[in-house]
């Protein structure tokens, strides 16, 4: 699509799917009863332990809210014992493999032939032996090593004492072959345990029981994929979904994946929700929502935060489900604890300070016109640009110097000037001081930032290459008339530009500020970020903007000396993400006293770059990014978030649990640095200690003046910067054009 369409059709398709009638109060939720939606945790906290282990069942009480209910799917032993297992094959999500090699069975299943151990051939006492393993592959194993063997029924109730149970019973013909009855089984557990839900996506299963259990026991028909075939009526799922007044009399409830509710485009967009949660409720049926996981691929509507997800099924305007089942129950905890009902009209530009990164730049590619509009609709205090050059010395936003980040230069014909520039850096490029503004503007386009591509995680992908890009001037008429607390100009490699392009960075950007009337208007300031010490310097002696100096490397703490240097030419500091909590093989292993330090000198902290794809977190923070915010905000006390997605830090400001203090529910509290592995994994299996990291010392601070501009206003390199920039060319394009095709093609 055009970007001019996209900038006008996006908004409103949010509104539609979301629904735009205002939203209910706090103590009125558009659920059957009335009351919050119920938080099912799925085998316990299964997004980072093996499902229905201990520590599973165990953490869900730290981590969630206090009413969350313990989700087991329900097996049955040869000696008729339930126990909690997440699937009927056992060699999917236990060592029993290793434990029992000689034990592979082939029985039929629904009908279908199924390979792997099973549960039915094997004493409750004989599985004393096996762990449960991480059923889903591309998560941590690491807990694997803690030795968890499986639960009874009644252990869960007694060990954990949870407020509610739910059951989830199934294959009730394939016991039968092995003369069990889970029909019976359920029956009998049910009067010595308090069984608060019982499903099962069998119709003869649920009628059989119906009476036998208590009648404070919710009966709920839990629907499958839409195409698969109930197999006690020999129905598909999705025709049975027609027929919810059929359900009624045997469930009191009815168990639906996710996408009955809202269904997803195949390249994965949200098309408008379905009426069967107003269905459901017209029927007298509770409705509950099946496969939620955070580390899961969500819509791209949801720019990879799974908050926003839940807050669609329960707080859209137009319909809430009654509860979620999910793998990460803290995340729906936060949702309908603290992020329900918010005020999203309530501008604050207070603490923590949101600075977008290139826009919003998880939407959008950076620093094009959408990204800056997203990020100031999107709630940013201040939006960024990083100014490179073009060889006609006209200023332009662009994340990198080098063209062949943010454009589609590789394809173009400007490639053949692909060259090494080692003052920039060591891979060869094509950067802005070869093109000039029309050549950028007429003839590439914007392409968006990938940065968790390896994982398959896309941005955005129907508008990969939505968008204008900006001069300088553009942006600061731009940001002229927006709420915003102010501006922030990045500047990197102002020496380089000065000695080999003749161009003088800081006097430019300073008159390009003048001239925009920035000098004159006090509701918005200007802050100057720079790797560069000499940068701030020089800005510094001429102008009374705020000045930001980034560590671009991780370190643990700062030197007295180098605390001395940053204060004679900054107010604040921006840090790695890293050096706050320092990460090995994605596991937070402490904290540093980096942040305190540098306020205790008086210094504001930014910390960047945040990013709401689970890729790029450690598993300490669940793979949700507002939890990673709330550890960065409560947990190390930054003053701002530099982020590519202003979205999720400004919703995280608004919180109704931001205020409370020591009030604040658990789920809220920030994840301690260390804990996961200090806590909960066993010595052997932890990852190997980090390097210490080093002090911020003097010497990295301290540069020498930026030279002056040469008197030669050139803005073309001269040969002995530019190693190579005409010999050889032919293979270099080659290489770096294969490169970008093979990783553009790797996300198609």
């Amino acid at each position: 699509m055009r970007a001019g369409h996209v900038c006008c059709v996006l908004p409103s398709l949010v509104l539609l799917w979301l629904g735009a009638a205002a939203a209910q109060t706090a103590t009125s939720w558009k659920t059957l009863s009335g009351k919050a939606p119920t938080i099912v945790a799925k085998g316990g906290f299964s997004g980072l332990f093996p499902d229905s282990s201990e520590d599973a069942y165990g953490f869900v009480q730290i981590a969630s809210s206090p009413d969350t209910i313990l989700y087991c799917d329900v097996r049955l032993t040869k000696d008729e014992v339930g126990i909690c297992l997440p699937d009927i094959k056992m060699d999917i999500c236990t060592n029993i493999e290793s434990i029992y090699p000689q034990g592979q069975k082939s029985y039929l299943v629904n009908g279908v032939p199924t390979s792997g151990w099973f549960s039915v051939d094997y004493n409750s006492t004989d599985l004393d032996q096996v762990s449960l393993m991480q059923l889903i592959k591309s998560r941590s194993p690491r807990f694997d090593s803690n030795f968890y063997p499986p639960l009874a029924v009644e252990d869960v109730r007694a060990k954990f004492r949870p407020p509610g149970i739910w059951l989830n019973a199934q294959h009730d013909r394939f016991y039968s072959q092995f003369n069990l009855s889970m029909r019976n089984y359920t029956i009998y557990v049910s009067k010595r345990v308090v069984v608060n839900y019982i499903s099962s996506p069998e119709v003869s299963f649920l009628t059989s029981i119906r009476g036998r259990v208590s009648n404070k026991t919710k009966l709920v028909f839990r629907y499958l994929e839409e195409s698969t075939l109930e197999p006690s009526t020999n129905q598909t799922y999705g025709s049975m979904l027609k027929n919810l007044t059929f359900v009624k009399t045997f469930a009191s409830g009815i168990l639906v994946p996710k996408s009955y509710i809202w269904p997803t485009s195949r390249d994965n967009y949200l098309q408008p929700h379905t009426s069967v949660v107003d269905d459901a409720h017209k029927a007298g049926l509770e409705i509950y929502a099946a496969d939620f996981a955070n580390d899961f691929m969500l819509s791209y509507n949801y720019s990879y935060d799974p908050l926003a997800e839940y807050l669609s099924f329960i707080d859209n305007g137009v319909f809430s489900v009654d509860g979620v089942l999910t793998d990460f129950p803290i995340t729906p905890s936060e949702a309908i604890g603290c992020f329900a009902n918010l005020n999203k009209s309530n501008i604050d530009h207070g603490k923590p300070l949101i600075i977008s990164h290139n826009g919003a730049s998880g939407d959008y590619p950076p620093c094009t016109d959408l990204a800056y509009q997203k990020a100031v609709t999107d709630g940013a205090d201040v939006i960024d640009c990083p100014v490179q050059v073009t060889k006609d010395g006209v200023l332009v936003c662009m994340s990198s110097a080098n063209l062949m980040n943010d454009t589609t230069i590789a394809t173009s014909q400007f490639a053949s000037q692909t060259a090494v520039i080692k003052d920039i850096q060591s891979a060869p490029g094509v950067f802005t001081f070869n093109l000039t503004w029309d050549d950028i503007v007429k003839n590439l386009r914007p392409i968006i930032s990938t940065p968790s591509y390896t994982y398959g995680m896309d941005r955005n992908p129907r508008y990969r290459n939505a968008g204008k890009f900006m001069r300088l001037s553009d942006f600061l008429d731009f940001t002229k008339d927006k709420d915003l607390s102010g501006i922030m100009i990045s500047i990197e490699h102002a020496a380089f530009v000065a000695e080999e392009l003749g161009f003088d960075m800081v006097d430019t950007v300073i008159k390009a500020l003048g001239d925009a009337g920035y000098n004159n208007r006090p509701a918005q300031k200007v802050m100057i970020q720079s790797t560069n010490s000499s940068v701030l310097e020089k800005f510094k002696q001429q102008t009374k903007y705020d000045l930001v100096y980034m560590i671009n490397e991780e370190v643990r703490d700062a030197t007295p000396s180098s605390l001395t240097d940053i204060k004679k030419f900054a107010s604040a500091v921006s840090v790695d993400t890293s050096s706050v909590f320092p990460e090995s093989h994605y596991f937070t292993m402490y904290k540093t006293n980096l942040v305190q330090t540098l306020q205790t000198a008086g210094l504001s902290v930014y910390v960047y770059t945040l990013m709401n794809e689970f890729a790029s977190q450690p598993y300490d923070f669940f793979a949700d990014a507002t939890a990673q915010i709330n550890a960065y905000v409560k947990g190390a006390g930054v003053d701002g978030l530099i982020t590519d997605f202003p979205a999720t830090a400004r919703r995280y400001k608004l919180n109704n649990c931001v205020n409370m203090g020591n009030n604040a529910p658990s789920f809220m509290a920030p994840a301690r640095a260390g804990d996961l592995l200090e806590t909960i994994i066993y010595k052997p299996a932890q990852p190997p200690a980090l390097a210490p990291m080093p002090l911020l010392k003097d010497s990295d601070v301290a540069e020498p003046p930026l030279p002056p501009a040469r008197s030669n206003s050139s803005t073309a390199p001269t040969h002995s910067s530019a190693t190579g920039m005409h010999t050889h060319a032919t293979h270099i394009l080659v290489l770096a054009t294969l490169a970008m095709l093979l990783a553009r093609c790797s996300l198609a």
